[in-house]
């Protein structure tokens, strides 16, 4: 009895620890937003120079304060050049001077700061959540990624990249574009729910050789060199190579916590490599362009029933394109666009199991395709802005095979190849001066299973000057790709070659008010529902696993954003999303979708021009899990201290990821033990660069 007091007074004096600890925590993170909520309402000649002496002319801007100037543009929205308040969408757009201030890594860091967005890691792929949908084991297929309007999504499995397989440094981007809902009016399959054009640099921005370094924790080091100019009187050149390598960490599982399975403890199975290499040459509105990464992780969580602690289960992912496109006008009111590319995509999987451990068994998709497209842009009708274009797509390869290495056995070996084709036409008409119609429509054919027809209507409506009022209706589709469609091994795993595409109809209102010297408000609200969701289920008559069209899905939301720009450099957003997806069958909500999300970013200069605090404050919801439990509600704090030219030609960041060291998860699929798997405590980077 003794001991059970004893016992009892421990575990009392613990939860006191606990609780007293959460409670310091939110004290520190309330004093931090309090501090920056002081620093937002300072005068400005407190917090910086005076209004009047910030005050210059256009021409006395660096070549990069121009360039920012310009961000308040997007491309992907309508395939041209809009200003964001025209654009038929929700759109937000980050810059390479918020990549830097932040401290963002990959392009899933970037993604984590958006409104409504959300990312959940495996410890092996990152994957995007918009608006509430984000199902464990997604690969990414449903949101449409680019990289100068060039299609980065495989032919495989449809998936984006956001992680360290990505096939951009995040250092040569220029800007990322990121404009919410339908897609499908323009760019076919997988816009499902927002597109995201990731735009680069130009040599002329580098004007020399970059040479950058970077240390962190769980000893993960990268470095990158990087060359650009222009050549000659009307030609630009960007050439850039990098490469990354981390040992990862010693990780613990408690649903291996056993002396079979080393007790839960896995060792040096957590590492991550890769390189990349880009090129960009343009040349009198000719641009060819080519990117190649390869990527290799480790996997230290017993996926797919592999043996658990054992450092030879990694995937490997390359990817790689060569793209040409050629801009020219055609008088003052027309303007041509035209493109072809070819696109490479390996992916690999080594995986060993507890029965055989001698004999690893490697899964492979191996994916090639070339393609090209022509879109006209005309004006010549008044009042109306037009664009037709077409595309067209084949598929050479979209192989899969899975077989035992040692004694050699051949479980699958699908060889498919496909042609896709498409017909789009969009028009911005002017109804009155501050009334304006966006009307769009597209036709896809697909070798595989038909033709599907997508429109997409946006009233746009200025009642004053500085506020703006857009009524969106849209629709899009995605195909069932070749691993739902034909992937089978005889016994886990079965093909479904009757499978239809998903269909997605949204509606959202959308409010933005400018307030004057840079203070913008934005609300939107939005409804969608999902037709024939493709989901992976357990097939009662033979306990194998397959693809079927069987859910439909609904949801409804409102996202709010604030954002504050003063001349001084202070700047700073503040967003809150409430989401709410449903299974309309069941009424249940769906899992890994947080109702609540909040995001907070604010810059602050503290050497003008040349000293900066980065600071990211980031809450998401509870989230519910596949076994029906949920993973709790977390904060987390980023902060990084920036400085740029107080060396002449470098840049120097300090990076705090996870500054309280939060203890928090994300839910993840069936193919794993685990119902959330645990992420990242407190960890560090430093980061130079070098400008010769």
């Amino acid at each position: 009895m003794a001991k059970f007091q004893c016992v009892r007074r421990m575990y009392k004096q613990r939860e006191i620890h606990v609780v007293l600890n959460k409670l310091f925590l939110c004290l520190l993170r309330t004093g931090i937003i309090f501090f920056i909520f002081c620093l937002f309402n300072l005068p400005l000649s407190e917090a910086g120079e005076s209004t009047g002496d910030l005050s210059r002319d256009l021409k006395q801007m660096s070549l990069e304060e121009l360039m920012e100037i310009e961000v308040s543009k997007v491309y992907a929205a309508s395939k041209y050049e809009q200003k964001i308040t025209e654009a038929p969408s929700s759109v937000t757009i980050i810059t390479s001077d918020e990549i830097r201030k932040y401290g963002y890594r990959t392009l899933a860091d970037i993604l984590k700061g958006v409104r409504g967005f959300y990312v959940t890691n495996d410890r092996n792929y990152s994957y995007v959540g918009v608006r509430g949908f984000a199902r464990p084991g997604d690969y990414n297929s449903r949101v449409l990624v680019l990289i100068d309007g060039h299609r980065t999504n495989d032919n495989i499995y449809y998936s984006a990249s956001i992680g360290e397989d990505f096939v951009l440094n995040v250092d040569i981007i220029k800007r990322v574009e990121i404009v919410r809902g339908p897609g499908s009016s323009l760019y076919g399959t997988s816009a499902f729910f927002a597109v995201i054009n990731i735009l680069t640099k130009q040599g002329s921005e580098l004007r020399g050789t970059e040479v950058s370094g970077e240390a962190g924790s769980f000893n993960t080091y990268r470095g990158r060199v990087s060359y650009g100019d222009e050549v000659g009187k009307n030609a630009d050149m960007l050439l850039s190579g990098s490469i990354l390598d981390g040992k990862g960490q010693n990780l613990f599982f408690k649903e291996y916590d056993s002396p079979s399975t080393h007790n839960g403890s896995a060792r040096n199975c957590d590492y991550e490599r890769n390189y990349s290499l880009f090129s960009k040459f343009s040349y009198l509105g000719f641009v060819l362009e080519g990117a190649y990464v390869s990527r290799t992780k480790g996997i230290p969580t017993g996926a797919f029933e592999t043996g658990f602690n054992d450092p030879r289960n990694r995937t490997i992912d390359q990817r790689g394109y060569i793209d040409l496109s050629y801009d020219r006008s055609l008088g003052k009111q027309s303007e041509v666009q035209a493109r072809i590319y070819y696109d490479n995509y390996y992916s690999r999987g080594d995986y060993t199991y507890e029965q055989d451990p001698k004999t690893i068994n490697k899964d492979i998709g191996d994916g090639d395709w070339f393609g090209g497209d022509l879109k006209l842009l005309s004006t010549a009708l008044e009042g109306h802005k037009l664009i037709l274009g077409t595309e067209y797509q084949y598929n050479v390869r979209q192989d899969q095979k899975n077989y035992d290495e040692n004694p050699f056995s051949l479980y699958l070996n699908d060889k498919r190849d496909s042609t896709i084709w498409a017909l789009y036409l969009q028009d911005e008409f002017q109804i009155v001066r501050n009334l304006t119609l966006h009307a769009g429509v597209r036709y896809d054919h697909y070798e595989t299973f038909g033709s599907s027809i997508n429109p997409r209507l946006a009233l746009i409506y200025n009642p004053w000057s500085k506020t703006t009022i857009k009524l969106i209706y849209g629709e899009a589709f995605r195909t069932p790709n070749v691993y739902e469609l034909y992937y089978q091994d005889g016994s886990l795993f079965k093909s479904n070659p009757d499978l239809k595409p998903e269909k997605i109809k949204t509606s959202e209102i959308i409010i933005e008010q400018s307030l004057g010297k840079g203070f913008s408000i934005s609300v939107s609200g939005f409804y969608y529902k999902i037709k024939d969701l493709i989901s992976q289920h357990t097939d009662p008559s033979d306990g194998s696993l397959i693809f079927r069209n069987i859910e439909d899905i609904h949801a409804k939301g409102i996202e709010l954003e604030i954002s504050k720009k003063w001349e001084s450099g202070l700047e700073g957003r503040a967003a809150y999303s409430f989401q709410d997806a449903q299974n309309e069958q069941t009424d249940e909500r769906l899992t890994n979708s947080p109702k609540h999300l909040a995001k907070l970013n604010v810059t602050v200069p503290f050497i003008k021009e040349k000293l900066f605090l980065g600071l990211e404050e980031q809450y998401t919801g509870k989230r519910k899990t596949l076994a029906n439990r949920e993973a709790d509600a977390f904060f987390i704090t980023n902060m990084t201290l920036f400085s740029r030219n107080l060396l002449k030609g470098t840049e120097i960041s300090g990076s705090v990821y996870n500054l309280f060291n939060e203890h928090y998860g994300d839910p993840v699929g069936a193919e794993f033990r685990q119902d959330v798997i645990e992420q990242d405590g407190r960890s560090f980077r430093i980061k130079l660069t070098y400008t010769f």
